[in-house]
């Protein structure tokens, strides 16, 4: 049987066949993907074979995948989930605060992986006039870079994102805490993704999301992914000014072609950043990659 995998729950992949049966499957302990060391080595996304005992026994080649750090900082990826059309990074400035830095990193590795990205602005109706400012702000660097920026209440306007989710497997990632359970259950009129109040005390999300899981509703296929605190890059390293769009632009202008951007004579990369060219907070977050220890380690 070849079906997609459309949630995984660690030792369960909840597989959909092409005739619309959903199946429990499981994978042999000794399974692995050659080439990549990952802690899961089935992925949301996949599409699979699968035998009579209901054993996943071979994945079908991947056109791309989305993959961070685990928090142990082991050797192994983790991959978020597989063969995406796009990610939607939701963004709050609010309770919680997502930081640049978070957003600069998930964007990098996203264009290592030819993914585009839309980035949401959620919970526009709790700010205030000086959070819409900054906001504006944000939208301004990153439309400018090219970037599609959409600004939505989880509930109220979550309907505009409908024409843009259309006939796509779209990547719902985030914080904890910045409303992508809610904005899946809105999209799907109904509860599919459970919920969770924002922690008080640290002003932070609780994770609600355990599992990636793929929620469909007509056309529109999202998934949901557990929030994450923090987004390691991978297969960055040396080449990490090629995924930060406009450090690539003006480096091409650089006098050594293997100029770090980092403190080489005639830079035009620190020139731009200098003359407000290229926004101090993004030369910032590509200081921050570059700077990741025992990069690496991270390689496949």
């Amino acid at each position: 049987m070849r079906g997609l995998v459309i949630k995984t729950t660690g030792k369960e992949f909840l597989v959909a066949a092409q005739n619309g049966d959903v199946v429990s499957c499981s994978i042999k302990g000794n399974f692995r993907i050659k080439g990549i060391k990952s802690t899961n080595p089935v992925a949301v996304g996949d599409w699979v074979l699968v035998d009579d005992n209901r054993f996943i026994y071979q994945i079908e080649e991947r056109k791309n995948y989305v993959v961070r750090k685990p928090s142990n900082l082991s050797k192994q990826l983790h991959i978020i989930a597989a063969n995406i059309d796009q990610a939607l990074l939701v963004v709050t400035v609010k309770n919680p605060e997502t930081s640049t830095v978070f957003i600069d990193r998930f964007l990098a590795s996203a264009e290592a992986y030819s993914i585009p990205v839309i980035i949401v602005f959620n919970k526009m109706d709790l700010l205030t006039a000086e959070d819409l400012k900054y906001v504006e702000a944000l939208s301004f660097l990153y439309e400018n870079i090219g970037y599609r920026c959409i600004r939505i209440s989880s509930i109220a306007n979550c309907d505009a994102l409908r024409p843009f989710l259309q006939g796509k497997l779209s990547l719902l990632t985030g914080n904890s805490g910045v409303g992508k359970s809610t904005i899946v259950n809105t999209l799907c009129s109904k509860e599919v993704a459970r919920t969770a109040e924002i922690s008080a005390y640290h002003h932070a999300g609780m994770h609600t999301t355990t599992f990636s899981e793929i929620h469909r509703t007509g056309d529109i296929s999202i998934i949901d992914t557990p929030g994450i605190k923090g987004f390691g890059t991978v297969d960055l390293s040396k080449e990490t000014g090629h995924y930060f769009r406009e450090i690539f632009r003006y480096s091409e202008q650089c006098r050594f072609n293997n100029c770090t951007h980092t403190h080489e004579p005639g830079c035009a990369v620190i020139e731009a950043v200098e003359n407000r060219l290229i926004a101090a907070s993004r030369y910032q977050s590509y200081l921050s990659i570059m700077g990741d220890e025992n990069a690496e380690k991270y390689r496949k």
